[in-house]
């Protein structure tokens, strides 16, 4: 399956932004799907993950309360709705696809391609 992430940009600390994961075709629906993020010379992190129903969410520690993870079965997408940014948050946000899901990015098969996201203070 290929994904399509996007919806990035550059705002201000305190708005938000809903980040786009679509995917190429229906068997997108059958996986778990992930954000991960990564800022310049750190790790790629976990970010939130959400079940292939959509019945199942989990959130990295320092997104919670904060973002929101959904999907829509029917249009091959998934977001991720941030808000309260901070620059903290300033990285390149990828999506990926997994049969199991979890927090481990060597459980993820699919990755988009990444959209970058920049929080001025």
């Amino acid at each position: 399956v290929q994904l399509q992430a996007s919806g990035g940009g550059v705002v201000q600390a305190g708005d938000s932004l809903r980040l786009s994961c679509t995917a190429s075709d229906r068997t997108f629906n059958i996986y778990a799907v992930a954000w991960f993020r990564q800022a310049p010379g750190k790790e790629r992190e976990f970010v939130a993950d959400v079940s292939d129903n959509g019945l199942r969410t989990y959130y990295g520690d320092s997104v919670k309360g904060r973002f929101a993870i959904s999907r829509d079965n029917v249009a091959n997408t998934v977001y991720l709705q941030m808000d309260s940014l901070k620059p903290e948050d300033t990285a390149v946000y990828y999506c990926a696809a997994s049969s199991s899901g979890g927090s481990s990015l060597h459980a993820y098969d699919y990755w988009g391609q990444g959209t970058q996201v920049t929080v001025s203070s």
